[in-house]
């Protein structure tokens, strides 16, 4: 695997995505994997992400200090086996104090406790820049697993998400 900027938690490698990253998400050819170090479960991408694939490739290559503030992959370990199971992060470098996260994992995967694990680390991460004093989370607005994770983390609900069934999470940093 090459240099990459990463957290690791005790299941999982967080990798931020770079520009090249990005474009081998695109390219569905095997590079990510490759160059990851990982493979990709069988059921990767993840609902919810496989549109987002590439979105950042155009904003990381214009500016490659947003690594981090976009997504990252997910990659658990389990023995020796490395196996690349979610995609998440921000949606940008923060902004009047915000960043906003999201995340989405393989079905294979999910029901393990690696979102909230991946997303307790990516606000660890995040509360480490001065300029962030909120984490905002989006979820649709009926009850579900996203709900779950950020309220293990100490999110609140705080009213109606910017779109049509959705609602709006935040948690306040020290």
């Amino acid at each position: 695997m090459g240099r990459f900027l990463a957290i690791s938690t005790p299941r999982l490698r967080l990798v931020a995505a770079s520009a090249g990253l990005e474009a081998a998400a695109c390219a569905r050819d095997g590079s990510l994997e490759q160059q990851l170090g990982a493979g990709a479960a069988p059921d990767w991408p993840p609902r919810f992400a496989e549109e987002a694939l590439g979105y950042w490739r155009e904003p990381l290559e214009r500016d490659p200090g947003l690594a981090g503030w976009t997504v990252w992959y997910w990659i658990e370990f389990a023995g020796d086996e490395r196996r690349l199971v979610g995609y998440g992060g921000f949606v940008g470098a923060p902004k009047d104090g915000n960043v906003e996260i999201g995340y989405s994992v393989v079905d294979s995967a999910q029901g393990r406790g690696l979102a909230s694990e991946a997303c307790r680390a990516l606000v660890a991460w995040a509360s480490c820049d001065e300029r962030v004093k909120r984490v905002v989370a989006h979820t649709l607005a009926e009850p579900g697993p996203s709900q779950r994770v950020l309220a293990k983390l100490g999110f609140q609900p705080v009213g109606a998400g910017a779109e049509a069934g959705t609602l709006r999470h935040e948690l306040e940093l020290g």
